[in-house]
């Protein structure tokens, strides 16, 4: 019968530790950042913040673990899957998760989560690339040998440089103008490289 008033518990703790940290994160660096001064901010003990976490890279982690989950959900699940779309769904999944994309890819964010956030896109981009017929060359062969991570790399980076951006600015675009724009520069380089 305790369960519930545990799991309760358990998500209320990690709710409070991860608006502690993006609050931290919007007043100083992510690498100055102390485990005491989370568990300070969210008013629970170091010992209830190591049940839950290993450290404060593992709280990130499991942060962006879950927004990529729900993210890849939304667009597995939706009619847009194999369609530009996707990158709509994208835009208006990190609008969503605002303060959290904004305080981690910002200035005062973390290198560590830039390099996380690149390799789902590139996971993203690579199944996308597959996908999408818009992408492919004329000949239908691959946009790119399997073994070659250039073009993935080079188009996650533009993702999350477009993201940071679109952030930085106050999301100047709606969720499908950032998406439109940063669709058709991902569709050149494609298309460039498939001549490759």
């Amino acid at each position: 019968m305790t369960l519930p008033v545990n799991n309760l518990r358990v998500r209320r703790t990690q709710k409070l530790l991860r608006e502690a940290l993006i609050d931290l994160i919007e007043e100083q660096s992510f690498e100055t950042l102390t485990v005491g001064e989370i568990t300070e901010r969210a008013m629970v003990s170091r010992a209830a913040f190591y049940r839950n976490y290993r450290d404060k890279y593992d709280l990130v982690e499991q942060i962006f673990a879950e927004a990529m989950q729900a993210l890849f959900k939304a667009v597995s699940s939706s009619d847009t899957a194999h369609s530009p779309q996707i990158w709509v769904r994208f835009f208006e999944h990190i609008a969503e998760y605002e303060r959290l994309y904004r305080a981690l890819l910002g200035r005062k964010g973390s290198p560590w989560f830039v390099q996380k956030m690149r390799a789902s896109l590139v996971d993203l981009i690579k199944e996308f690339g597959r996908l999408s017929p818009q992408w492919q060359p004329p000949a239908a062969s691959p946009i790119y040998p399997a073994s070659d991570e250039f073009v993935p790399d080079l188009v996650g980076t533009l993702f999350v440089e477009a993201i940071t951006w679109w952030l930085e600015q106050g999301r100047p675009y709606p969720p499908e103008e950032i998406a439109r724009r940063s669709v058709l520069l991902a569709g050149a380089i494609f298309k460039e490289t498939s001549s490759w």
